[in-house]
């Protein structure tokens, strides 16, 4: 090849053969946060025992940075998006399900937990907590109910974090 040459795209016609649609029904894609720090040959090794599902999935390495694994049924890829929050060489990975059209904000959320301490009593509302939770995320949940007893000196909420975004 020259240099000169530019890349042409190449055209597959639309056939069955030549779409994984069907196959990536039961996966998921993941992306390192930290790729100097999480190798991905390691990281298809071991995210399936820290999952628990050795022989029931495939993982393979679809760059330096994203993942993709394809469980056997689907209650294994269930039970590891309940968990959601996975972490490979201690560093943070994001995952969700495979879908067809990814949306333009796929896998640059990290679904996590928040507590807050210290909350002024004259601002202990749920509509309180959740503006100060917007401000770090788009809120999933908030765990706070104002007329249950409170013996926590914490309230927690769920935020979906942009991974792009300082802690």
């Amino acid at each position: 090849m020259s240099l000169e040459e530019e890349d042409v795209p190449v055209d597959l016609p639309d056939l069955p053969q030549f779409s994984a649609v069907e196959s990536n029904k039961l996966s998921i894609i993941g992306r390192t946060l930290n790729p100097e720090k999480q190798r991905m040959k390691d990281l298809i090794l071991d995210m399936p025992r820290k999952w628990q599902v050795y022989d029931r999935v495939r993982g393979v390495a679809l760059s330096s940075s994203m993942f993709q694994f394809t469980f056997k049924y689907e209650h294994d890829l269930e039970e590891v998006m309940r968990k959601r929050v996975w972490t490979f060489n201690e560093w943070s990975i994001v995952i969700d399900r495979w879908v067809e059209n990814l949306p333009e904000d796929y896998l640059k959320h990290l679904l996590v937990w928040v507590q807050i301490q210290n909350i002024h009593v004259n601002h202990y509302t749920k509509e309180a907590i959740e503006a100060f939770a917007d401000n770090l995320g788009k809120v999933n949940v908030v765990a706070y109910d104002p007329i249950k007893a409170q013996s926590n000196d914490y309230v927690r909420f769920r935020i979906f974090f942009d991974v792009a975004r300082p802690v």
